[in-house]
């Protein structure tokens, strides 16, 4: 690959970078929609790249796998967040259509944030690296991801952490589904069991700051 193809990918994902922060710090509040134009700049990218949603990783090829591989750490990561949520009497008082209910958006809201982590910064960052190295493409997809949860320190960790497993899965077995029924899982039980005065109710950004209301 040439240097100034591997140079414009490393663009692509710092300008998606810089994009997603502004939304998130000034945009969010005074064009809330604006999140549609930002979405579309990455669509526009996979297209002018032949980048199908099958190959993005939006397929069925590959789950079973993942899941075979992943789903014994994913079970034992739920039950310790639960035991622990459990022995600390920090689980959330919730009903069961609203735990239900939660877990399915979880698991909606997961599946895009994978898509933006993996279908578009693994596949950038792989581009500027090289497919030689898987583990710098998950820490440098990782970083962006953790970047872009500032500055709830408890997400930016979490994130950091979840984020470059999640980009060695991915490239492995490139599935998203699994990555956003993953996500969502650990993602709903961390607001179920993580208290507000740790978590910020989950919020980043400017929200960030005024979570310590609750």
């Amino acid at each position: 690959m040439s240097s100034s193809r591997r140079r414009l990918a490393l663009a692509e994902s710092l300008s998606a970078l810089a994009l997603i922060l502004l939304y998130i710090w000034w945009l969010r509040s005074r064009l809330p929609a604006a999140w549609m134009g930002i979405l579309g700049a990455l669509v526009i990218s996979h297209a002018l790249r032949r980048e199908t949603p099958e190959k993005l990783g939006f397929r069925t090829a590959g789950f079973r796998a993942a899941l075979s591989e992943w789903s014994p750490a994913l079970a034992l990561l739920a039950m310790t967040l639960f035991a622990l949520g459990t022995i600390l009497r920090t689980v959330r008082s919730v009903s069961f259509e609203t735990a239900f209910g939660g877990l399915v958006y979880y698991c909606f809201w997961g599946l895009f944030q994978q898509y933006v982590l993996n279908g578009y910064f693994v596949n950038r960052f792989r581009e500027f690296a090289g497919s030689c190295a898987p583990h710098r493409v998950a820490a440098m997809s990782a970083a962006a991801f953790s970047l872009a949860h500032t500055p709830n320190w408890f997400l930016m960790a979490v994130t950091l952490a979840g984020g470059y497993v999640c980009a060695l899965s991915y490239q492995k077995h490139r599935n998203l589904f699994f990555l956003g029924l993953s996500h969502g899982i650990v993602g709903f039980l961390l607001y179920l069991v993580v208290p507000d005065s740790v978590s910020r109710h989950l919020y980043v950004g400017p929200r960030w700051f005024s979570a310590g209301r609750f």
